[in-house]
């Protein structure tokens, strides 16, 4: 008997021995699946977890969504690289989500669903259930992810397939400026970042109490690689990675625009990347979303993110959107035709 229910106390989900299991197991490798994760955006971010669990015996489910208004979506902001759902090991997960897809009809005519991966066919398995179960679900690419596998390379075999410019430019600014990884959370340092980042072309943080929270976790776990580029003694740059799962994420980076001669966020870069590669042996550097030029400079695949749109066709309140879905489908395919 698969059973569904939905929490927005974290502490509630704490007290499934099972559940709990899951969350902390070794192969949740990555900051967007923990609860201290979906906490922070909870806490720091006025964002209303609906977290759903679904049981099958012993088996667990669990995919964190979020209430906007009558809509449910994922529990994510502009910091989560993607959202998936989580299963313990065994799962029939066809099943489990067919039931999460089918229960959700009571609590939502409308869901929006992204940025979903489909590497493992994440993507793919959700829309099925979701037809499977009546929902009127519409897939799209809303999103990239950059990144590059290591495939055992050594930083300075890397570096040699590079686009000619970048390593030449690497070569006359590497000097220019001091670079200090760190991988103990500092305030100090932390500070030096928040003002970087708060005079940088990409002006204020958007919930900078979030992502504090977060560095300090990830340096009392050994997680954090905080890096900042100094010119004369003046922090110019600075990039927020972290490292787990033999994966190295790349959180945030900026630079202030009256250093961008020097290059310091290239430095920084190559930098962390000899780190994380060299030192950390990951296997993969995951670049986050968006299609930003300097991501290709440095990583070699991209990856798409899914947005799904689900919606109840029983509600009358769904129809105008169905319907601009459906033109909207017609006409792209028409301009492709």
């Amino acid at each position: 008997m698969i059973s569904v229910d939905y929490h927005d106390d974290l502490k509630e989900v704490q007290g499934d021995a099972v559940l709990a299991a899951l969350l902390n197991a070794p192969q949740v490798a990555a900051p967007f699946d923990r609860l201290a994760w979906w906490q922070g955006l909870a806490d720091c971010c006025d964002l209303l977890p609906l977290i759903a669990v679904v049981r099958d015996g012993p088996h667990r489910a669990v995919m964190p969504l979020l209430r906007r208004g009558r809509q449910v979506h994922c529990l994510a902001n502009w910091y989560s690289f993607r959202v998936a759902p989580l299963f313990s090991d065994g799962a029939n997960r066809p099943a489990l989500l067919a039931a999460l897809a089918a229960d959700l009809a009571g609590q939502t005519p409308h869901l929006v669903l992204s940025p979903l991966p489909d590497e493992h066919g994440e993507a793919t398995t959700i829309a099925a259930a979701l037809r499977q179960t009546g929902w009127t679900t519409f897939v799209e690419p809303c999103d990239t992810n950059h990144v590059l596998t290591v495939r055992g390379r050594s930083f300075t075999d890397y570096l040699d397939t590079r686009a000619g410019p970048l390593r030449t430019t690497l070569k006359r600014k590497a000097g220019k400026v001091e670079v200090t990884i760190e991988t103990a959370f500092n305030a100090a340092s932390w500070d030096c970042y928040e003002e970087i980042y708060a005079n940088s072309w990409k002006g204020e943080e958007g919930c900078p109490g979030f992502l504090r929270a977060f560095a300090e976790q990830e340096g009392a776990a050994g997680r954090l690689r905080l890096a900042i580029a100094r010119a004369e003694g003046r922090p110019v740059a600075a990039q927020f990675w972290t490292v787990e799962g033999k994966t190295a994420f790349i959180h945030k980076l900026a630079h202030l625009e009256d250093a961008k001669a020097l290059s310091p966020g290239t430095t920084l870069t190559a930098a962390l990347l000899e780190r994380v590669i060299d030192h950390d042996k990951v296997e993969l550097v995951d670049f986050g979303t968006g299609n930003d030029a300097y991501k290709r400079d440095w990583m070699e695949e991209v990856r798409p993110r899914y947005r799904i749109e689900a919606f109840r066709a029983k509600w009358p309140g769904t129809w105008p959107a169905i319907a601009r879905k459906v033109l909207h489908r017609v006409a792209a395919s028409g301009s492709h035709g």
